[in-house]
């Protein structure tokens, strides 16, 4: 019944927005239909897209980017292997074009990220380190990249993916080299650097209730209690339907919450084995809306991103064999059932509230 309700609105909605009718006084005054970006913010909510620079020549894509988004996340323009090549040697080029075109739409940046395991540089993996030294380049990296992008970014994913899924810490070279107060460290120093901005650590598969989401919360606390500087936990929400919806979800970020965290939804898709089939992207489109309402249902979850918007640009075929049709827009940038369900959850819930009329 559920999903039958679910196409019947998208259905309707994708008539409404050719038609470009909709209700609510945004829509009466322009003539357009609230993007996501405005029906979020109705609920003092972002609502964000990932994106890359090779992808910004796509100036249909360019147009939809800056109209229908209220947040940017650089997909790799500000990963250590793009930002630091050379020791010592900055390059902030990529990660500056799309700070000027989050400005450009007046859109948010989130920073990604400062310490990951992966896409290192490879004077930095090709050797071995002693403590001092690799805790010297690490501390010079993140201060100088958080210092470049100080009152540009709002909020950085400072530590990515540092949990296995057992819970027990990843063995990253910055793990076994420094041991795990590497995490404390990374959070103070780009403190010191910023001040204001929002420093989150973030990772995939900490949706539910779980041993790895069970890590991220002792650590939390036991930061928190040390008075490390630590605002949230951001939740990548890379999901598969053939793994399970995680129904856990708004109970982890409640007790995030009490511990005074902001949360947020960092990377999130939903990717299927192909072919992508009705059946399935209804299936996709519920999930897209409990997640939208999960977030909306917890005050402390400030916002949503999707890892890019359209299944043209999704990462997910290129790792994952079989599968993809993970993002709420298809390959020619044609709305899903998925985006019509995430309208569906933004305005259900801002009407429960009497936000809308």
């Amino acid at each position: 019944m559920r999903k039958n309700r679910l196409r019947l609105a998208g259905a309707l909605a994708a008539v409404l927005v050719a038609a470009g009718v909709a209700s609510g006084p945004a829509a009466r005054a322009h003539g357009k239909p609230p993007t996501l970006a405005d029906l979020a913010q109705r609920h003092g909510r972002y609502f964000g897209s990932a994106t890359d620079n090779p992808e910004l020549v796509d100036e249909p894509y360019k147009a939809l980017l800056g109209s229908e988004f209220d947040q940017i996340t650089p997909g790799n323009g500000m990963k250590w292997y793009a930002t630091e090549p050379q020791q010592g040697v900055f390059d902030f080029s990529k990660g500056d074009e799309i700070v000027r075109l989050a400005r450009a739409n007046h859109q948010k940046v989130r920073g990604h990220t400062l310490v990951w395991h992966s896409q290192l540089p490879g004077w930095l993996t090709g050797r071995e380190w002693t403590a001092d030294e690799l805790r010297a380049v690490l501390k010079n990296h993140i201060q100088q990249e958080v210092r470049h992008y100080r009152g540009k970014v709002f909020a950085w994913d400072v530590v990515n993916e540092a949990f296995n899924e057992d819970g027990t810490y990843r063995e990253t070279v910055f793990y076994k080299t420094l041991g795990p107060g590497y995490i404390a460290d990374a959070l103070r120093w780009a403190r010191q650097a910023d001040p204001k901005v929002k420093l989150y650590l973030n990772d995939y598969n900490i949706e539910a209730v779980g041993p790895k989401s069970d890590a991220y919360y002792r650590l939390a606390k036991e930061l928190k209690a040390q008075g490390v500087p630590l605002d949230g936990i951001g939740l990548q929400a890379h999901l598969a339907l053939q793994y399970g919806y995680p129904t856990t979800l708004e109970d982890n970020l409640r007790r995030f919450a009490g511990l005074g965290l902001d949360t947020a939804l960092t990377e999130v898709d939903i990717r299927m084995i192909l072919p992508a089939t009705a059946e399935k992207l209804a299936q996709q489109a519920e999930w897209y809306r409990d997640l939208t309402e999960a977030c909306l249902a917890v005050r402390r979850c400030v916002g949503i991103t999707v890892w890019d918007y359209t299944d043209k640009y999704s990462w997910i075929p290129a790792f994952f064999e079989g599968e993809g049709a993970a993002l709420p827009w298809d390959e020619e940038l044609r709305p899903k059932p998925a985006y019509f369900a995430i309208r569906q959850a933004l305005r259900q819930v801002a009407t429960a509230h009497g936000e809308l009329r």
